[in-house]
């Protein structure tokens, strides 16, 4: 195993790969802040404009989320992911250069987000599953470790990078920065060289019946069920918040855009942490006590921010938030994970990730326009008030249920998954 390991690790393939990944990842963590920026500062938007942009990017995960799993099962996946990577490039230069052009507006910005939003969808669905494609069975932990590392590395330092672009050049630039980012990846898995086979038409699979499988298998499990329905109020909430964060933080607080970044970046820092407690602490009081226990951690730190005040020591509270929110994250992130894939055959974990996460990540184009409505109508306190009361609800839901009494392998006091329905 070990000689395996190595060997992925200097695999061409897997390092070109790699390397795309981790490029990728920091240019979209770059303009996630880039592009809150550009619509307070260059677009001069309120908090209902950034609810409809943020609504925009994610909608395509609730429109067809749940296709874009069959669709990438059906067709070769690195051509998919280079075009994918090649139409966001030119999409978000497109908003760069209108932005710097003065000709961008706001539902303009929204149409060409909704088509990178949806161009991502296909290229999530489409990355992990060429992973086993290109790596050994034995040496997959370790790619998906190095991958995951490059992931909280670069969701810690993409905002840091972000904020001084906006400072030093602007919004729009930074913006640019992130298309010159996709335009690299694109460039690197072109160049992965891999066997894949050809996906030929069969009369035995039917779209509709295998959509229908994967939602009654998470929906009529005993303990997946009470996770995903949490999970789901779980990210409409979070999204209430964090639609309207930035805004609060630069308009009531006064934080510039580097200290924003600042922000933003805890969570990656804190996130690597609690990834790294999240096994030990399994093993000892068991996955559902760990994950559940977490749950109350997301509204509590969220609950910080209501304490800042603008002076010198206006972003000690939202650091302090983001730091605790993190650490949540990063303990329980790993543990569902792998609870949810455990559980469920192999036959049926594209389909049941597909379902969880489209309406994980759909749910966001409700709830970031309604934050933002909420926001502009009520303040952007009453905002984060109503999120935070939201992950209470999600965290009542999930520490009520079976979830909470789950353990798998290894795990103390006794090492079994949780039955099937």
């Amino acid at each position: 195993m070990a000689g395996t390991v190595v060997e992925t690790s200097r695999s061409g393939a897997f390092v070109r790969y790699w390397l795309a990944d981790g490029v990728s990842n920091l240019g979209t963590f770059v303009s996630t802040l880039a592009l809150q920026l550009l619509l307070i500062e260059t677009l001069h938007a309120d908090q209902t404009a950034l609810g409809v942009v943020r609504a925009a990017q994610w909608l395509p995960y609730l429109l067809f989320g749940m296709l874009a799993g069959v669709v990438v099962d059906r067709v070769r996946r690195r051509p998919l992911l280079v075009a994918a990577d090649l139409l966001c490039a030119a999409l978000l230069g497109a908003v760069g250069l209108l932005a710097l052009t003065g000709h961008l507006t706001v539902p303009l910005l929204a149409v060409l987000v909704f088509c990178t939003g949806s161009a991502s969808m296909f290229f999530t669905a489409a990355h992990l599953s060429l992973l086993p494609t290109i790596v050994p069975s034995a040496g997959l932990a370790s790619a998906n470790a190095r991958l995951s590392q490059t992931y909280s590395a670069t969701q810690s330092l993409g905002p840091l990078v972000g904020g001084a672009l906006v400072r030093l050049l602007s919004a729009p630039v930074a913006v640019l920065v992130d298309a010159v980012s996709y335009a690299v990846s694109a460039l690197l898995l072109a160049t992965v060289r891999v066997e894949e086979p050809r996906h030929e038409p069969t009369a035995e699979r039917h779209l509709w019946t295998e959509l229908r499988e994967g939602a009654a298998w998470v929906y009529g499990h005993v303990t997946l069920r009470p996770y995903a329905v949490a999970l789901h109020l779980w990210f409409f909430s979070n999204a209430m918040v964090t639609t309207v964060l930035v805004y609060f933080a630069t308009t009531e607080l006064h934080l510039d855009a580097l200290a924003v970044g600042l922000v933003l970046a805890a969570t990656g820092v804190t996130g690597v942490l609690g990834a790294g407690l999240a096994p030990h602490l399994a093993r000892r009081f068991g996955t559902g006590r760990v994950v559940t226990t977490m749950g109350w951690l997301s509204p509590a730190a969220y609950a910080l921010l209501l304490l800042a005040q603008p002076g010198p020591y206006a972003v000690v509270w939202p650091l302090v938030a983001n730091a605790l929110f993190g650490l949540a994250m990063g303990l329980k992130g790993p543990l569902d994970m792998s609870y949810r894939n455990l559980v469920t055959p192999d036959r049926l974990r594209g389909r049941m990730n597909a379902t969880i996460r489209s309406f994980n990540w759909g749910s966001i184009a409700v709830a970031a326009p309604l934050g933002g409505v909420v926001a502009a109508t009520w303040g952007n306190r009453f905002a984060i008030a109503a999120g935070v009361l939201g992950l209470v609800v999600s965290a009542v839901v999930l520490w009520c249920s079976p979830y909470r009494h789950v353990t798998v392998e290894g795990e103390h006091p006794a090492g079994r998954l949780s039955p099937e329905p």
